[in-house]
């Protein structure tokens, strides 16, 4: 993209502090927002973790309502829940801890506990072939903290999405969610699985990858892509290698900050829709369908996007993308087909019915007609 183009540019009101032991800051950062009443939110992993415990103690003093375990791809009727929650205890600030589900739920939290009504109310809606409805959500939000245990960048993005009864996804934007406050802590990290790590790191590579193509993006979301992807290039492999190793680990975190930083100036596309509704159906792990899906993504959208799939070539030292990819993918251990995360054969259809709702398709630059493409995109990755 030429400076030329038209393009908007925003940066959010966040710190980020990169540190090992960054997680023994949350009692100082929640001083310096004046937040004295507190929501907490993780997962059922990260309450069995020793990160939990250093959380608590940092919250000593502090009046903290603390959420019920976040399920995958969290739901709408936790969320509405905690809004409720919150409202009668007058909550001030959301401390969030662990992947995208927790970062999510946070995020929803806070935009209802702003907007009001029921959480559908401010969902985008995408009608095919090319009508998108975003709300305006304007009143101001409760500040989040967020402490990441996975590699998605959930925290650094303006998005979310959360899983409703029917098992749609709910797809919401407002740039005041990005946390205010981002702790990333590799030496904490080593308490979390290496292969979450991975599989999650596949869904940063992928918000990279669409923010060089997408219909929407700015120059900066392009130089954050480069280097977040070749961050990810070294840091991947170094895990795998030596979970162990705090210095792969803080490495691995921090590409995945710059992917959740791609995502303020960019737009996810077809990939993302499309995992978004292999989520919604079949509650697959959304790092697993990231790494099964995407290189049959890219070839989908190849002839479309061959100059941004070439910058991306040439920042990985020449070899093309989608072949790096499935390289990377075998030799990480990473899911690689569909069948292997959960999805059946018969989740295909509906899958590809749900997709077409997705507003990624409005971003997409190859533009997608019916069902019936994206059927035969899922099947190829099956």
């Amino acid at each position: 993209m030429s400076t030329a183009a038209a393009f908007v540019q925003r940066t959010p009101a966040m710190k980020t502090i990169v540190r090992e032991g960054a997680v023994d800051a949350l009692a100082g950062e929640l001083g310096l927002l004046r937040a004295q009443r507190v929501l907490l939110v993780c997962g059922a992993s990260v309450r069995r973790s020793p990160l939990h415990a250093r959380v608590m103690l940092q919250l000593q003093g502090l009046d903290v309502l603390q959420a019920d375990d976040v399920p995958a791809h969290s739901s709408v009727d936790l969320v509405e829940r905690l809004a409720r929650q919150c409202a009668e205890r007058g909550i001030e600030a959301v401390v969030a801890v662990g992947g995208g589900s927790s970062s999510d739920t946070a995020k929803a939290v806070a935009l209802l506990l702003a907007e009001g009504g029921r959480l559908a109310d401010h969902a985008s809606r995408f009608t095919p072939p090319a009508q998108l409805h975003i709300p305006l959500l304007s009143k101001p939000k409760i500040p989040i903290v967020t402490i990441p245990c996975t590699a998605s960048g959930a925290e650094v993005t303006p998005s979310l999405g959360i899983r409703d009864a029917d098992g749609r996804k709910l797809l919401f934007t407002d740039p005041q969610l990005a946390s205010r406050v981002v702790l990333l802590d590799a030496r904490a990290n080593l308490d979390v699985p290496a292969a979450l790590m991975l599989s999650t790191g596949m869904n940063g590579l992928a918000h990279c990858i669409e923010g060089l193509y997408s219909k929407e993006r700015s120059p900066l979301a392009e130089l954050l892509a480069i280097d977040a992807m070749q961050r990810f290039a070294r840091a991947l492999p170094a895990v795998h290698a030596a979970p162990a190793d705090v210095a792969a680990r803080g490495e691995l975190l921090y590409a995945a900050h710059l992917s959740g930083l791609v995502l303020v100036n960019a737009r996810t596309c077809l990939h993302h829709a499309v995992c978004h509704a292999i989520g919604s159906v079949t509650g697959a792990p959304h790092g697993e369908a990231n790494a099964a899906l995407l290189p049959h993504a890219l070839r989908f959208n190849r002839e479309a996007v061959g100059p941004a799939l070439a910058q991306a070539s040439a920042a990985l030292g020449g070899r093309d993308v989608i072949e790096w990819l499935e390289e990377l993918t075998r030799s990480l251990g990473v899911p690689r087909r569909l069948r292997d995360i959960g999805v059946a054969q018969h989740d295909l259809e509906r899958i590809a019915n749900k997709t077409m709702g997705e507003r990624g398709l409005y971003f997409n630059p190859r533009p997608v007609h019916d069902a019936g493409e994206i059927l035969g995109l899922l099947q190829q990755a099956y």
